[in-house]
């Protein structure tokens, strides 16, 4: 099949237009590289090219005849779209938008779209199904929601066949080391983690220790990369086969909660290492437990993660020694 994979320079984005590469796809990149980097993409796949350029976009379209597209760009700091608003409607939403308008330009009518797990509202039901109330409270959040809903307008209108995939927590690494997980700034627990071991940090701070859990401290669902990006070929595989205007939404998680001061000792098993850490305040909008029920996806997708928090951690280790300065480590 021939795909699109918008953002996908960037961490999962990568992942996924690396399987579909290696599963025989034929694979078009497009990033504006903002926040991702040139090695993640497969070799000889990457446009610089931003999803808001309808013109460009659409002659990848034309030119590649491309049969579907994979959407993973946008931005994702949940801090930073509190400070820049604007910025992630831009980006997100405007954005989505443009994507939009070209494929429907160009009679593209198949899409997997990246959510995430921030669109649901605060619940005490866990593991969260897809029929818990959605309530974005962040800028980001809110602009993820809004593109899924513009998606469910296009299928009604315009017949779009869609697959929405929210996600909780991605986390680990090629199991060769050559790719990870590279943000600037990192905000993510593991790599934090690994990054305190390495002499990058001086420490980690657990935000956060009076939570109702076993331990005190957040209990959240990790998923490997990997098996995030072999939904997304599923998901793809789907569209193929799916009725004009047919659309579902899943999440994509473990179904297994970790605690903060798991992973900690999930690290220190895997590195042999100390982890070094205070206890700082609980942070605003910090949740105690969030974890994701996958049963959906693995109805309708004949999905299951493969990888355990060990194993996730593991790989990220990996990567972290040999990579410790991302994909700019020279």
């Amino acid at each position: 099949m021939r795909v699109l994979v918008t953002g996908g320079a960037g961490y999962v984005g990568g992942f996924t237009a690396r399987h579909l590469r290696a599963s025989g796809h034929e694979v078009t990149v497009i990033d504006d590289l903002s926040m991702g980097h040139a090695p993640a993409a497969p070799p000889g796949t990457l446009t610089v090219c931003d999803i808001a350029d309808r013109d460009q976009v659409g002659a990848l379209l034309r030119d590649r005849r491309i049969e579907a597209v994979l959407h993973f760009a946008a931005f994702s700091s949940v801090a930073n779209s509190v400070r820049e608003p604007m910025a992630y409607w831009r980006n997100n939403v405007a954005g989505t938008l443009a994507l939009l308008e070209a494929m429907q330009a160009r009679s593209v009518e198949r899409i997997v779209f990246s959510s995430t797990a921030s669109v649901y509202g605060e619940t005490a039901e866990m593991p969260l199904p897809e029929t818990a109330a959605l309530a974005p409270e962040s800028p980001y959040a809110t602009t993820k929601l809004s593109a899924e809903r513009m998606l469910a307008d296009f299928a009604r209108a315009y017949g779009l066949r869609h697959v929405i995939l929210r996600y909780f927590n991605a986390a680990g690494a090629s199991a060769d080391g050559a790719h990870g997980e590279h943000h600037d700034p990192e905000t993510h627990l593991i790599p934090i983690l690994l990054q305190t071991q390495l002499g990058l940090r001086p420490r980690l701070t657990v935000y956060g220790d009076d939570f109702p859990t076993p331990d005190g401290t957040c209990v959240r669902d990790y998923v490997h990369v990997q098996d995030l990006a072999e939904a997304h070929a599923s998901a793809l595989d789907w569209t193929a086969h799916a009725p004009a205007g047919a659309g579902e939404a899943m999440n994509l998680g473990s179904g297994t909660g970790h605690s903060v001061l798991e992973v900690v000792r999930a690290a220190e098993r895997v590195t042999g290492k100390r982890v070094d850490f205070e206890r700082g305040p609980r942070r605003p909008g910090d949740t105690a437990r969030l974890v994701a029920s996958a049963a959906k996806a693995g109805r309708v997708l004949g999905w299951r993660p493969r990888a355990d928090l060990d194993e996730i951690v593991a790989t990220a280790w990996k990567w972290h020694q040999s990579h410790p300065r991302g994909y700019t480590r020279e």
